[in-house]
């Protein structure tokens, strides 16, 4: 009776040792101000750049004006960028809220996707506002 009485106990002092462990080292080493990493990516969040640090996935960059709409099916918001027409970027985005980004100048970082009617589409996985 004893012995699982102490076996119990040192059970749960482990358990304890082990929580409390695990969030002093995750604060410390686990995330950086105004970042967070989730599996093996590096997600962003400040007051003028929000997304993943993924470079090999979000290659793909540009910079202009965000407005809402897309093109038919292609976009739920585009980029408008110097040069005209011909070089707007239409965006979807799997990580960012795009909405919040609606007539600022930012740059972007994404992965070019195969469009409908679109001559670019980007799924965006990081904006950082600019102007």
């Amino acid at each position: 009776m004893k012995t699982k009485v102490i076996l119990g106990l040192s059970v749960i002092v482990i358990i304890v040792l082990g929580v409390l462990g695990g969030t002093v080292i995750g604060k410390k080493y686990g995330k950086v101000e105004g970042s967070a990493v989730i599996g093996n990516q590096t997600f962003v969040k400040t007051d003028t750049e929000v997304g993943s640090m993924d470079t090999k996935t979000f290659g793909d960059s540009a910079t202009g004006k965000i407005e809402a709409g897309g093109l038919s099916n292609d976009g739920t918001h585009k980029l408008i960028r110097d040069g005209g027409p011909s070089q707007t970027v239409y965006l979807i985005s799997s990580i960012v809220d795009l909405d919040q980004f609606v007539g600022k100048t930012v740059q972007i970082w994404g992965q070019t996707i195969k469009a409908q009617k679109a001559a670019w589409l980007m799924d965006v996985g990081r904006v950082k506002i600019v102007q």
